[in-house]
């Protein structure tokens, strides 16, 4: 076989992370060549041994997939060169300003270029303004390789859909939003899409594909703070939100259920808005709907420590000194993932006012280091039994995981405040729960 038809066997995944390692075991599977780049060597080298380091993701499917010699990781970069095909999957965060951070991105690029090959496709996966895969990682590509986009390599952008924990969602199985940078980019990028997924949604543009991702979680981040926005409504009513949502639903069009929560977690919704918000602004327009959803967004955890300090007055305990259990890590139920996790700002505000903060998922037993929480590093979940749970004051449910037995959290726990509605199905006492 040549180098050229062998190249044409192979693609690379860059970032193996929640997005970047399952797309790759799909294209595995469905019979691509996949070299897998990261630039931390431990996750490279727990792949290549076959264990996987994202819990939903079976260890044994990767193994499957380096015995069958269709997958495997490294850190070298300049491996780029064997590969007909480059899909950037890396981090976009927000500065400490709420400033887009697309550094990952350009980092990425400049890698790439010094190894990038003509005929090559490069697609990026990772959510961020319109313009970045045309403009900014266009011009560090040819900056670097000496080729022209759309002429010697091709471009475009396909936004990630990732749902983790969800058993329903499959990767193969989600619509797959395309644009290229050229037509013929767009006719490239789809025609590798087509190996692993069954739907390709081409749009006239990577602006068109990066905006269609930026709709798809300003919608989620909108309707969530107009249910947050509500609770605190209704509840000063005397209302029940849940009660009032379960309701609502049973209308079979012209609505759809949005919940409530102590706040957004997750890579994509407490980021992706403020990309848009930040974009706008080179043109002169407001996005206040974006950034009135983000007020109310961030200050659902403040709402929720009060809630908390009114729950502990009632029992005749001052939030300081009291113990304080977080039930919940991850953003979201049944997963490991707690990038942007609200509980870390739940834990903060606690601990800020005295109290003394412990958590409990059994999903995540000792917390890693983060770039926004680094003083919980290391820090390990309590043991869930009766002696350890009765020990705490009071007991905050942040994350509704279902292998969690409330029951039990029922029996032990003295004093509950209730972000999710885990509580509803089950018999407490008078005043035990309080929601928030």
């Amino acid at each position: 076989m040549s180098e050229t038809s062998e190249r044409k066997t192979k693609i690379a995944v860059v970032g193996l992370g929640y997005v970047g390692l399952p797309l790759s075991l799909q294209f595995a599977r469905s019979g691509v060549t996949v070299l897998g780049l990261d630039i931390d060597p431990v996750k490279v080298d727990a792949l290549n041994q076959g264990r996987s380091y994202i819990r939903h993701i079976a260890a044994e499917t990767i193994v499957e997939m380096l015995r069958a010699g269709r997958f495997s990781a490294t850190t070298d970069f300049a491996r780029v060169a064997e590969v007909e095909a480059i899909i950037i999957c890396v981090p976009t965060p927000l500065s400490k300003n709420r400033d887009p951070d697309i550094s990952f991105i350009l980092e990425t690029g400049r890698r790439i270029a010094r190894h990038l090959q003509k005929g090559t496709l490069v697609v990026l996966e990772s959510t961020t303004y319109p313009g970045t895969t045309d403009e900014d990682l266009r011009e560090v590509l040819e900056v670097g390789s000496g080729l022209v986009a759309g002429r010697d390599f091709y471009l475009a952008f396909s936004p990630e859909r990732e749902d983790p924990g969800n058993p329903e969602s499959k990767v193969a199985n989600i619509p797959k939003v395309v644009g290229g940078y050229t037509p013929a980019c767009l006719e490239r990028a789809c025609a590798l899409y087509s190996k692993a997924i069954r739907t390709i949604v081409p749009v006239s543009s990577c602006r068109a594909a990066e905006a269609t991702k930026l709709l798809e979680n300003i919608f989620r981040s909108v309707n969530i703070a107009l249910v947050n926005e509500l609770k605190l409504v209704y509840s000063a009513m005397g209302i029940d939100i849940w009660e009032v949502i379960n309701a609502a639903k049973t209308k079979p069009f012209g609505f759809m259920a949005f919940y409530p929560g102590p706040g957004l977690g997750g890579h994509c919704i407490p980021i992706d808005p403020f990309y848009l918000t930040w974009k706008a602004r080179e043109y002169g327009q407001n996005t206040r709907f974006i950034e009135l959803a983000g007020e109310v967004n961030t200050s659902m955890p403040l709402y929720v420590v009060n809630r908390a300090a009114e729950a502990l007055n009632a029992a005749r305990k001052p939030m300081n000194g009291s113990r304080i259990l977080m039930l919940g890590l991850s953003y979201k139920p049944n997963v490991d993932d707690d990038r942007e996790s609200p509980t870390y700002v739940l834990m903060d505000l606690c601990r800020a006012r005295g109290a003394e903060v412990a958590y409990y998922d059994p999903y995540i037993p000792v917390i890693r280091p983060t770039r926004e929480h680094p003083h919980w590093a290391g820090t390990r979940s309590v043991e869930w039994n009766r002696e350890t749970i009765s020990g705490f004051d009071l007991v905050i449910i942040a994350t509704h995981h279902q292998c969690v037995n409330y029951v039990e959290l029922a029996e032990w726990a003295s004093c509950i405040v209730d972000t999710r509605n885990a509580m509803a199905v089950v018999k407490t006492r008078p005043g035990q729960v309080w929601k928030a």
